[in-house]
């Protein structure tokens, strides 16, 4: 995150090629093409081609993750690793970016960077069990305390599989799980079927891990172009996106979804995949007259068409996440909007988001669409107590009331008062889980 420019990732590149070991991977994550001060030479769709990447590290496979998580770009030592040549087809839900010759770039979208993954993950299973665990545990410690210094008592997890959450569940058990996570599962409809009843928990350790909720992706990323889209794209006319998830299989996971009480929450970008979806919904809820206050959830809900915004509202589906346009529409249909920064695609600090929330400024100072701008108040709401209706904890957390958890920050300036220019500067002075000081500023 945060490098000007394609040149710089392949510097980083090379300077940890030169400590890595011959066949290590390098692994890498955060850029946006969009966000570098110039479009790279050559390039297919403002995408480099790998051949810088390749030249150093020639040893050393590399895939470095678009911010987003919807795209990847690999050098010639990752593609030849995962048996990537020209005549690779793309796989549903998926494309490998290729040159006019026909040559994979080493951009692979959506579904496609499982190509990539599954090499990947075969030298990582390669490590002995202790290796293996040592990095899962060290990842979660730097997420607790990462989201504990920004201030993050509650997080909502969006998309573990049932072995990650064996290791949420050894961490609470062990007392050391220091924020409360509520978590949805990311899992095929079969392992959905044969397990979900026994991992669905609530409040496990003091309210510290609930399980309850199903995590599906209806497509992709603007920036990756793939969010699934009703008209072709302006800078790619031959593309409306990828639907990565066949509706069908959306379908069937609502009905797992009914069948074991839990909420369903799917990644929806797109206006065509927020419509598809939202068809989904409605389906299952009529199908289901005698379920209610299913609280099922469209996280993102980026782009809508205009026909579809009072669905929301009608429906009772929420919308979470970041990145809406048109925050005032949605709320006026009814619809309950919760936010988060949407972290790794966003870093974890709220500050910036609330900032986002009631100014609606670009980094460069333009206003977007400042009609849809919220309230102060709307902003808190939607980080707090939304948030908490938004995973059916509203009798828990989400307001400083007598009798729910004792979950507070305390920041150094109050974001409800200070003039526009200063939010951005507030800092957390103390992060309080359960009455405990978890975090205090040095």
């Amino acid at each position: 995150m945060g490098v000007k420019d394609y040149e710089t990732i392949v510097s980083m590149v090379a300077e940890a090629a030169k400590t890595a070991k011959p066949g290590d991977w390098i692994q890498g994550r955060g850029w946006h093409q969009e966000k570098w001060d110039h479009v790279p030479t050559p390039d297919v769709e403002g995408f480099p081609l790998h051949t810088a990447l390749s030249a150093v590290s020639p040893n050393n496979p590399v895939v470095l993750t678009h911010a987003s998580g919807h795209a990847s770009f690999a050098n010639a030592k990752a593609m030849d690793l995962a048996g990537i040549t020209r005549a690779t087809p793309n796989p549903p839900g998926g494309e490998i970016l290729k040159d006019q010759a026909g040559n994979p770039i080493g951009v692979f979208r959506e579904t496609a960077q499982g190509l990539i993954g599954a090499a990947l993950d075969k030298w990582q299973k390669a490590k002995t069990p202790d290796e293996i665990m040592a990095d899962r545990r060290k990842e979660i410690d730097l997420a607790i305390d990462e989201s504990l210094t920004k201030g993050i008592t509650s997080f909502q997890d969006a998309g573990a599989s049932f072995e990650t959450i064996d290791l949420y569940k050894q961490y609470v058990t062990e007392g050391k799980m220091g924020v409360r996570l509520w978590v949805m599962v990311r899992q095929p409809n079969d392992l959905l079927r044969q397990k979900l009843a026994a991992y669905k928990v609530v409040g496990m350790g003091d309210n510290r891990l609930t399980v309850a909720a199903i995590k599906v992706t209806a497509d992709g990323a603007l920036g990756s172009r793939g969010a699934w889209m009703l008209e072709p794209y302006s800078d790619s006319p031959g593309s409306t996106g990828l639907s990565t998830t066949p509706i069908e299989s959306i379908t069937e996971t609502a009905k797992i979804a009914m069948a074991n009480g839990v909420q369903l929450c799917i990644h929806c970008i797109g206006d065509r995949a927020n419509r598809e979806v939202l068809n989904v919904y409605e389906a299952a809820f009529k199908a289901n007259p005698d379920k209610k206050d299913n609280r099922w959830r469209i996280e993102h809900a980026q782009h809508l068409n205009a026909a579809d915004i009072p669905r929301f509202g009608q429906l009772g589906v929420k919308r979470a996440e970041e990145g809406a346009y048109a925050w005032q529409k949605l709320m006026k249909s009814g619809a309950i909007v919760s936010n988060g920064t949407d972290t790794p695609v966003e870093a974890i600090d709220p500050i910036p988001n609330f900032y986002a929330l009631v100014t609606r400024k670009t980094t460069d100072g333009t206003v977007f669409y400042g009609d849809q701008k919220m309230t102060r108040a709307e902003a808190l709401k939607a980080y707090t107590y939304n948030a908490a209706f938004a995973a059916k904890e509203e009798a828990l957390k989400g307001s400083l009331t007598a009798g729910k958890l004792a979950d507070v920050t305390v920041l150094s300036k109050d974001i409800m008062t200070v003039p526009d220019d200063e939010i951005l500067s507030a800092e957390v002075a103390y992060t309080i889980v359960g009455g405990k000081v978890m975090y205090q500023r040095p």
